[in-house]
């Protein structure tokens, strides 16, 4: 499968998000789908239930380790500072994102001095996810 397949799954979960900002993840692992997630912060009154956390914790109790070592994560927006910090946790060794985050997006952190770094790539449909997401802030304008 290529990049293009799963970040378009990412998408399609991104759609789920109602109500939510639209962002999809999925985490890869041996080439099957571990885990799948999309932002839900306000359904379950979770600052933390962003579309990436819940990718990789549906991945973690399908493999029954919260370390996800060798896994590729896929989401549709660059993950924030907090989502950084839970992928370095899980030890994911592939990022690939979607839509760049201007304000929040933290994936310069990859490049850091942490002890665990993840290989990350940019701009896979980038039109596509960045689309969706305008549309969205469009409408509740």
């Amino acid at each position: 499968m290529t990049h293009e397949h799963y970040m378009r799954r990412a998408l399609e979960l991104a759609r789920r998000a109602q109500g939510e900002v639209p962002v999809g993840a999925l985490v890869v692992l041996d080439g099957r789908i571990v885990g799948e997630g999309w932002n839900q912060p306000l359904a379950t009154h979770d600052a933390s239930a962003h579309a990436e956390i819940e990718a990789m914790r549906a991945a973690g109790k399908a493999i029954g380790n919260y370390r996800l070592g060798g896994a590729t994560l896929y989401v549709t927006l660059e993950p924030c500072t907090m989502c950084v910090g839970a992928i370095f946790n899980a030890r994911i060794a592939h990022v690939v994102y979607g839509a760049d985050e201007p304000k929040t997006g933290a994936a310069d952190l990859f490049l850091s001095r942490h002890n665990h770094h993840a290989k990350v790539e940019r701009g896979i449909l980038p039109d596509e996810c960045a689309s969706l997401l305008k549309e969205f802030f469009a409408a509740r304008r």
